[in-house]
Formats: structure tokens, C-alpha cells, sequence
């Protein structure tokens, strides 16, 4: 082969390499995202039950619940609301824990989903629905139980 041939290889190489490299971002960027509320929760649970589990055995419910790919699975926990906030981006985020909880589950809401707290108020008992992003545990160092993290999260309910 000579060097023109070997060039127009090298080159055409390349451009396909960019245009099926700029096919898969582009079909990454614009996937639909996971709609989490029209989606039937994957397991129900109250937040101390959850709780309990990842402290007994984090790997165990890491592998149940959890996936590398971002799929993991969606949750439904009911539980005593604990304490109200606002994070930095004007999500609003409930703790469901029980008073005898070492930790708690902390539901993160969308902005979408942020009028539906609306009349909720602390001690009252809810079901919420959303992603699970990491389990309970707790930090020797700081001497602390972290608690369960939900994501996308909304109010399925209040309970009675």
C-alpha cells in the first residue's frame, strides 16, 4: 500500500470515529429521563425498616437496592416527618424518622414536586416515593449515622 492510500484510511478512520462518537453523545444527552412518579415503586417499606436493614448489612442492601448504571431501584417509605427544609437549589427536603431511630430517611423533592408539601407540617406520618441514592450508615469518625437518601422524590400520601 502507499502512503496516499494509508492517509485516506487514517482519515476516514477518523471521521467515522467522530460521527459515531457524536452519534452516542447525542443519543446519551438527549435519552428521556426516568420518570420515577409514574413508575411503580420496586419495594415499600417505613423508614425505620430500610434503616434497619442497611445497618445490618450494607453490602447486602447495597446490591438489592442499588445500581452502578443509575438505575436504582424506587423506593416508597412511610414514616414520621422529623424535620422540614429547603437545600441550596430550593428543593424541599423531609426526614422521615422515628424517635427511636438511630438514623432516618431524607426525601429530596423537585422543584415540580415542591407544592405538594404544601400543609404538611412535623410529627405527621406520610408515605413518600423516590430514588434511593445511598443507604444508612454510620461514620466512626464523626461518631454519626448517616441517613438513607431519596431522590425525585414526592408525597404519595399522608397517612391517618
Amino acid at each position: 500500500m502507499n502512503k496516499s492510500k494509508i492517509l485516506r484510511f487514517i482519515v476516514f478512520a477518523g471521521i467515522a470515529g467522530v460521527v459515531i462518537g457524536g452519534g452516542v453523545f447525542l443519543y446519551m444527552f438527549f435519552m428521556p429521563h426516568r420518570d420515577v412518579q409514574a413508575t411503580k415503586a420496586d419495594f415499600t417499606f417505613t423508614g425505620s425498616q430500610i434503616v434497619s436493614e442497611y445497618l445490618a448489612d450494607a453490602n447486602a442492601a447495597n446490591e438489592k437496592y442499588l445500581s452502578a448504571d443509575g438505575d436504582s431501584k424506587i423506593l416508597e417509605i412511610s414514616g414520621e416527618v422529623s424535620k422540614l427544609s429547603e437545600d441550596y437549589d430550593g428543593q424541599k427536603v423531609v426526614l422521615l424518622k422515628g424517635k427511636n431511630d438511630k438514623a432516618g430517611v431524607s426525601a429530596t423533592f423537585t422543584p415540580e414536586t415542591n407544592k405538594n408539601l404544601k400543609g404538611v407540617i412535623v410529627g405527621q406520618s406520610i408515605t413518600v416515593k423516590g430514588v434511593i441514592r445511598s443507604g444508612a450508615s454510620y461514620d466512626e469518625d464523626l461518631e454519626l449515622y448517616e441517613n438513607v437518601i431519596l431522590e425525585k422524590s414526592d408525597l404519595i400520601r399522608i397517612n391517618k
